[in-house]
């Protein structure tokens, strides 16, 4: 399973306030939805940070997100493994294809593929 990237969510409706604290250590703004905001360092793009009010399309605002190379296929693993789908597998208007799944934490993690 090939992981192409790692982002903390932090739900908070301090959006700009967070872009300015943020950018003070060198990340600029990549993608506004208006729900969420994600952050990433200009000299390490996958170095990225996320926003969020809440979830446009999900029960719950995941704790951190996790892009993959075939979410199709970590879907099919995570269901084997018995771990509690928090939200199915399903394309999004935003370009993602992702589901949630809760960790033994009780953390809700994004798992996503960009189609």
């Amino acid at each position: 399973m090939a992981v192409r990237r790692v982002v903390p969510n932090i739900q908070s409706e301090a959006a700009e306030e967070s872009r300015e604290f943020y950018g003070l250590l060198g990340f600029e703004e990549v993608m506004n939805h208006g729900w969420i905001m994600t952050l990433a360092s200009p000299t390490a793009p996958a170095a990225q940070i996320s926003v969020m009010s809440s979830d446009k399309t999900a029960p719950v605002t995941p704790d951190l997100s996790i892009e993959v190379e075939d979410v199709d296929a970590a879907y099919a693993a995570v269901r084997e493994s018995g771990a509690e789908i928090v939200h199915p597998l399903q394309d999004e208007e935003w370009g993602v294809r992702r589901f949630f799944v809760r960790d033994p934490n009780g953390q809700v993690v994004n798992v996503l593929g960009h189609r």
